[in-house]
């Protein structure tokens, strides 16, 4: 029988991570799909001394025999090991350019097309997931590794670089050369996941794992909080990372704003350009509150957060928005359903159409929830806010843009439908006035960051083909809501989120436009990856540089640009 070979790389560590020479690179093998071996044609065998390996621990030798009788019990091989949502099928997820990549140490990147701008200096630093291990089980796109892809401008030339995210996890799952921290957002299925989960029990009683250290993986996001670059995964707190003048990205540790179990940090939080301010959310634990409002002053010294009590359902909240004076949280239909997840009924996130959206609104410097506002939004499921300001014409009005999800109810598919909205809110009188800006299937929305909380005129959005994954740039006209700018890739092209970069960053009398936007792009048909460098200003977001990257870079989440001034002072 001929063999065919897996898309989904498994990648091994030939050394001990501690003892393992600097010389010595990670290597990685296709798995062999088809095999002549007797655990190759009993999958239930096959799992059994899969977890046996991983778990380190004895367990006696049962003979191929036993697992032969029981599989041919009707529908208990579903019962033990059973089928996985495509949403979480590891071999489904992570093909194409969602597969993983190693790390690549500093490159030079030739310019094939235009030039980068002079007054291009910085890096631009971007997050996403990045399996490091072929997962044992169930492994949802949110939750597999960080990686961190930069690429690092200085007179006119470009460094590409990607490294992981060194968490926790990653190092502990590196010693093992295996899985080691169960998948608690891809959840459990059937009885073998609930062993595993029975067995990382046991790891923790035996000392073996320390759950103060977090679990997170640092996946989704980097933010700029009192002089530290931060990789961000909204179930643990950020870690710092560092950025080498030769384009290398190291990181530096955890960062322990707070020394409790189960430890959050909001992937999204918002900086104010004009108080130096960053105001962040993280969630509650295990029991109410579920929601924590949190501000740092410009140091980066985190101030008496507030417990949300009014938010009485374990909602997905992913993103917020902030104005000069108020913070605003989107309560969407998707909760958080932990029970059905130690129960081995599948993910963590669940619909929830008997749930009314709401939006709140509580003041930046309010001291308990009791100043929070609450307003029922029909219909209104926002992953991502665009922006929010205070109309200046009516100072009890807030206005919040951000794409609504109308096949929330779809939440697992690929291709979730949205439209671009323009949601107004009059504080006294609770009117809610709702309109459509764009119909479009539009994400991962960009703004000029020195505009955040003040009323801004444009957004670069991502056409979207599936999650993370784009077929081109819109830039929208907010106040018209006319589209003003466009460019689509090309067939077989996609790109990830397009990040706004100003040309005088430090300068907000310049135009709110003048800049440049940016995005890696990937060709599905060569296998190769670029980088675009566009004018912001133009109607066709024209190519000021085209670089060839020296190797594919695959879809991904969000990220950040940093002035060489503010990096190299890390």
């Amino acid at each position: 029988m001929s063999c065919t070979t897996n898309s989904f790389p498994i990648k091994v560590a030939i050394y001990h991570p501690k003892t393992k020479p600097k010389s010595a690179k990670k290597k990685h093998y296709m798995p062999t799909l088809c095999s002549s071996s007797s655990s190759q044609q009993n999958p239930l065998l096959s799992n059994f001394k899969t977890l046996k390996a991983a778990m380190k621990i004895s367990i006696p030798t049962i003979p191929p025999s036993f697992f032969s009788a029981i599989a041919s019990v009707p529908h208990f091989t579903d019962i033990i090991d059973p089928p996985v949502h495509p949403s979480v099928d590891p071999q489904h997820v992570f093909t194409g350019n969602f597969a993983p990549v190693d790390e690549l140490n500093p490159t030079e990147c030739p310019v094939i097309e235009g030039k980068i701008p002079l007054s291009l200096n910085g890096v631009y630093i971007r997050n996403g997931p990045n399996p490091r291990h072929k997962p044992l089980r169930a492994l949802h796109f949110w939750e597999a590794d960080g990686m961190l892809h930069s690429l690092q401008f200085s007179n006119g030339c470009a460094t590409y670089c990607s490294r992981y995210v060194n968490t926790y996890k990653y190092k502990i799952e590196e010693e093992a050369a295996s899985p080691v921290i169960p998948n608690f957002l891809s959840g459990f299925y059937g009885l073998l996941d609930a062993f595993r989960l029975f067995a990382f029990l046991l790891k923790i009683m035996a000392g073996q794992i320390n759950l103060m250290n977090g679990f997170g993986v640092a996946n989704t996001s980097l933010a700029f909080i009192g002089n530290k670059l931060l990789a961000l995964y909204e179930a643990d707190l950020p870690y710092e990372i560092k950025l080498t003048e030769e384009g290398d990205i190291k990181t530096l540790g955890r960062w322990n704003i707070d020394r409790m179990l189960f430890a959050s940090f909001t992937a999204h939080p918002k900086f104010d350009m004009e108080t130096k301010e960053t105001f962040a959310f993280r969630y509650g634990r295990v029991f109410a509150p579920w929601l924590y409002f949190l501000r740092f002053d410009e140091n980066g010294v985190k101030q008496k957060e507030v417990p949300i009590l009014s938010v009485k359902k374990t909602c997905f909240i992913h993103d917020f928005a902030i104005t000069r004076r108020y913070a605003i949280f989107q309560e969407t239909q998707l909760v958080l359903s932990p029970f059905k997840v130690v129960m081995g009924g599948g993910q963590l996130v669940d619909y929830d159409p008997k749930h009314t959206p709401r939006i709140g609104i509580i003041p930046r410097y309010a001291t308990s929830d009791s100043e929070m506002k609450w307003f029922h939004v029909p219909g209104l499921n926002v992953l991502h806010a665009v922006n929010a300001w205070e109309n200046d014409d009516d100072d009890e009005e807030i206005v919040l843009v951000a794409p609504n999800f109308i096949t929330i109810e779809n939440m697992h598919d690929k291709r979730l439908k949205s439209s671009v909205e323009k949601i107004s809110i009059n504080m006294k009188t609770g009117k809610v006035v709702r309109s459509i800006l764009s119909r479009k299937n539009l994400e991962f929305g960009t703004i000029n960051t020195s505009y955040i909380g003040k009323k801004n005129r444009y957004a670069y959005f991502g056409v979207v083909d599936e999650v993370a994954k784009f077929s081109g740039i819109v830039k929208l006209d907010i106040e018209t809501g006319k589209e003003v700018g466009r460019r689509f890739y090309g067939k077989s092209c996609f790109g990830g989120e397009p990040f706004f970069v100003a040309k005088e960053a430090e300068h907000v009398e310049s135009d709110e436009d003048d800049g440049y936007v940016m995005s890696f792009v990937h060709d599905e048909k060569t296998g190769e990856s670029k980088f675009l460098v566009m004018d912001a200003k133009s109607p066709e977001l024209s190519v000021m540089a085209l670089i060839k990257l020296p190797r594919r870079v695959p879809y991904g989440f969000h990220g950040l640009f940093l002035t060489k001034e503010k990096y190299i002072h890390l």
